[in-house]
């Protein structure tokens, strides 16, 4: 039997119903690719694995007896692969027509690619961020003060999500968003999978990083268009605090992001961040400090003292699950 050309790989942590429409889209909207489905099912609460098992019985279904997170569970997806290339999928992202036949001619096409990108788009068609740079003190600063939000269309206040650029262009870039990516597997091995210390959040970023240090460039492709609904498997974890606008959780993403700059930026740079951090959400505090928004600032705060003391300054992750 012929390896496929593609490998994609899906991890699922309860979005049963999403799940499925995802499946049910990637297969409709395959086209001529030929390819593997493998579901890695973070022990999922909702049936999620009984439904995949049930409905797509050609599926690839990897059960795990525990949430393995984003890293450590695709790590499985990559090493039971056979696809020339692997694609990453979301659950709660959706191929629109000829996406994934577009992906691969364009990677094909250009061996220097290491890591490919969609256009990311909610469901009214509005544009997500899709194309990135890698995160700095001074990205960071931007975007956090709101400076990047009120100045867009300027090259240097909207840097990090680039969005003065015109998202009709493809574009050589830092980094891609997880939610759907295509890859080498070759390429991959090479350079190495995801670094499981990241439990979730990061964890693309550190792999594009590697990826364009081994010579290889990072590519955001406008015709590539993915739905993505963003943040459905944290809906489930009610009992974590949340940020309102993303729906990400803020101890997680403060953990990876010690983690992150640890490693490529060392302790000093680590310090900084968590330094500047912690003054934008006092600022924030004082800012606030006669309505209800002030609360949620003081509890990010010592969410992020917390991340730095379980961290040790981001120089190891906490135990999985996190």
């Amino acid at each position: 039997m012929n390896n496929p050309q593609i490998s994609i790989i899906i991890v699922s942590f309860n979005t049963c119903d999403l799940l499925r429409d995802c499946l049910n889209n990637l297969i409709k909207e395959s086209g001529s690719v030929s390819y593997e489905i493998i579901v890695i099912d973070n022990a999922s609460k909702d049936n999620s694995a009984i439904m995949v098992a049930n409905e797509f019985p050609e599926i690839k279904l990897i059960c795990s007896s525990e949430n393995l997170g984003f890293a450590a569970a695709n790590n499985i997806g990559f090493a039971k692969a056979r696809g020339e290339y692997i694609v990453l999928l979301n659950s709660d992202a959706f191929l629109r027509p000829y996406a994934l036949e577009r992906a691969l001619a364009y990677m094909q096409a250009n061996p220097k690619i290491g890591i490919g990108g969609a256009r990311l788009v909610n469901r009214d068609n509005s544009w997500q961020p899709s194309a990135r740079m890698f995160p700095s003190l001074l990205n960071h600063f931007l975007v956090k003060s709101g400076l990047a939000n009120k100045y867009p269309q300027s090259k240097f206040f909207g840097r990090m999500d680039r969005t003065w650029a015109d998202s009709e262009l493809a574009a050589s870039i830092d980094w891609v968003p997880g939610a759907f990516s295509i890859m080498p597997r070759k390429v991959l091995e090479k350079i190495g999978y995801f670094d499981e210390r990241f439990f979730l959040y990061c964890e693309e970023v550190d792999l594009c990083k590697r990826f364009k240090a081994a010579g290889y460039e990072v590519y955001y492709w406008p015709d590539v268009i993915v739905e993505h609904l963003g943040g459905e498997s944290c809906k489930s974890l009610t009992d974590l605090n949340m940020s309102t606008s993303g729906k990400q959780i803020h101890l997680w993403q403060m953990r990876s992001t010690l983690l992150y700059y640890r490693k490529h930026h060392g302790v000093i740079i680590t310090w900084l961040w968590m330094q500047l951090e912690s003054l934008l959400y006092l600022l924030k505090f004082w800012k606030n400090i006669f309505n209800n928004k002030a609360n949620s600032s003081k509890i990010i705060r010592n969410l992020l003292k917390q991340a730095w003391r379980e961290t040790e300054g981001g120089k190891i992750s906490p135990p999985r699950p996190w």
